[in-house]
């Protein structure tokens, strides 16, 4: 053998080994580049059972907490109902208790107005109706001051400003020196049970001068 073939083969051995060893190289290479695009998700961030089981339990964590504020709500607008349901039955119950009487009461004001007739038509100064003129007036009082513990409150405006409220104009009249809309004289009085009107005075009013 040749000094030159000598030297040949020792080049393809050079060679072959370069090739190998940059074979290597390329393999390392590729195992550090990251995963192509044909792989699939599930392969690059695979999940252990333990981790899939805390997932599970957060989500379920979830569900409940969405579920407890849903029942929070609607226990609160049921007692929210509850409370006004209590409040409008305490409100009529209230009602009834206090305006109970008034178809009593605007009865027993009509025995009023008779006791009064009746003791107008009476001469307190003769000896002889004296005696009747006490006992009806003293009726009339006990009458009046029982039904004042019940709510029952006359309306008597003389020489009070009209008020269309509480007081029915009979009629209107000039009056010297009165100022226009005041009751100059009462027929009738009113009553109140509890504030609330159960017959209007019956009154005359002054008007201003034509």
């Amino acid at each position: 053998m040749t000094t030159e073939s000598t030297n040949t083969d020792k080049d393809a051995v050079s060679a072959n080994e370069e090739s190998v060893i940059n074979g290597e190289e390329q393999v390392v290479n590729a195992e550090q580049e990251p995963a192509s695009d044909g792989e699939t998700v599930a392969e690059v961030v695979s999940l252990s059972p333990e981790q899939e089981k805390i997932a599970e339990l957060e989500q379920a964590l979830a569900v409940a907490q969405a579920t407890v504020a849903d029942q929070k709500d609607s226990v609160i607008r049921a007692k929210a109902e509850v409370d006004n349901m209590r409040r409008r039955s305490a409100q009529e119950v209230d009602k009834a208790r206090k305006f109970a009487l008034e178809k009593f009461a605007a009865e027993m004001v009509n025995v009023v107005d008779n006791l009064e007739r009746g003791l107008a038509t009476i001469d307190a100064e003769s000896e002889q109706q004296k005696s009747t003129f006490e006992g009806v007036n003293l009726t009339l009082q006990g009458l009046t001051s029982g039904l004042e513990k019940f709510g029952v409150k006359a309306v008597d405006p003389q020489d009070q400003a009209f008020n269309p409220e509480l007081h029915q104009a009979m009629s209107m009249q000039e009056v010297e020196g009165v100022e226009p809309n005041t009751v100059i004289a009462v027929m009738q009085k009113g009553y109140e049970l509890n504030g609330r009107l159960i017959r209007p005075a019956m009154v005359m009013v002054s008007k201003a001068k034509a």
